[in-house]
């Protein structure tokens, strides 16, 4: 649900004198999903968070835009620093105009924070290099070693995930469901989904809580699909992990995996 009108800050991005204090100029391009829109100009990209808020997640106002953010930053320092290079203000000058601020500033009148990147070619998405057939197996192994190092480092968290996390990721979905307009999904096929995943996890809850309390449930990536890795300097390097929810990244470290496997 979008709860501010955000259309004067994406017009603004979406030209290139919002971006002349920080010497960048040039045609802007932009990347938009449900919950961010990406302004990518010369070798920069800059995300900004939808005002929205949805079961898993809540960017219903500025300062919870900016928190997560910072959240955001953290996170993917833990496998992309070389990407990640901060939170660039948003401003209005005196004339009215909207301007980036510079990365890592912090002025009192910022009206939006953005995630600052560095900007890496399309073409070089794991997703990409699949469907176009260049996913090669030669990347296969430097690719599980940078996961495995990944989860091997994640921090451990065995009060999390386990059954109540499985049954809190459920729920989720479920809620999801129930808010989709009507005639997305037959109301028989999602109480056969939601009934048959219910039925599962209780069948496999002492295994989840065994790996649990064996501390295999970590502050993962928590969306680790081939989209979400790309190739910088020719190494698989991993970005945009699950920042707005605990919930959905503390999770089973196989459960991580799982993303990927699908893909």
């Amino acid at each position: 649900m979008q709860l501010e009108d955000q259309s004067e800050t994406i017009a603004a991005l979406s030209r290139g004198d919002a971006y002349a204090c920080l010497g960048l100029g040039g045609a802007v391009k932009r990347i938009e999903t449900h919950i961010s829109i990406v302004f990518l100009i010369a070798d920069r990209a800059f995300k900004l968070k939808r005002a929205v808020r949805f079961p898993y997640l809540d960017f219903s106002d500025v300062g919870k835009r900016r928190a997560a953010a910072e959240t955001e930053l953290a996170l993917n320092r833990r496998t992309a620093p070389e990407l990640y290079l901060g939170l660039a203000p948003l401003v209005r000058r005196e004339d009215g105009a909207l301007r980036l601020g510079e990365i890592g500033a912090s002025p009192d009148d910022a009206i939006e924070w953005l995630v600052a990147m560095r900007r890496f070619r399309q073409r070089d998405l794991l997703d990409r290099m699949a469907g176009e057939g260049r996913l090669e197996l030669r990347l296969m192994e430097p690719l599980a070693e940078r996961i495995a190092g990944f989860h091997a480092s994640a921090e451990i968290r065995r009060g999390q995930g386990g059954l109540a996390g499985m049954r809190h990721a459920a729920a989720t979905v479920r809620e999801a469901l129930a808010e989709c307009p009507p005639g997305i999904f037959d109301a028989g096929t999602i109480a056969s989904f939601t009934g048959d995943t219910d039925a599962r996890i209780e069948r496999l809850a002492p295994l989840l809580e065994a790996r649990r309390q064996a501390g295999m449930c970590r502050h993962c990536h928590g969306d680790l699909h081939l989209r979400n890795i790309c190739l910088i300097g020719g190494r698989p390097t991993l970005f945009d992990c699950i920042e707005f929810s605990e919930e959905i990244a503390v999770i089973d470290v196989l459960h991580d995996l799982a993303f990927l496997l699908m893909d």
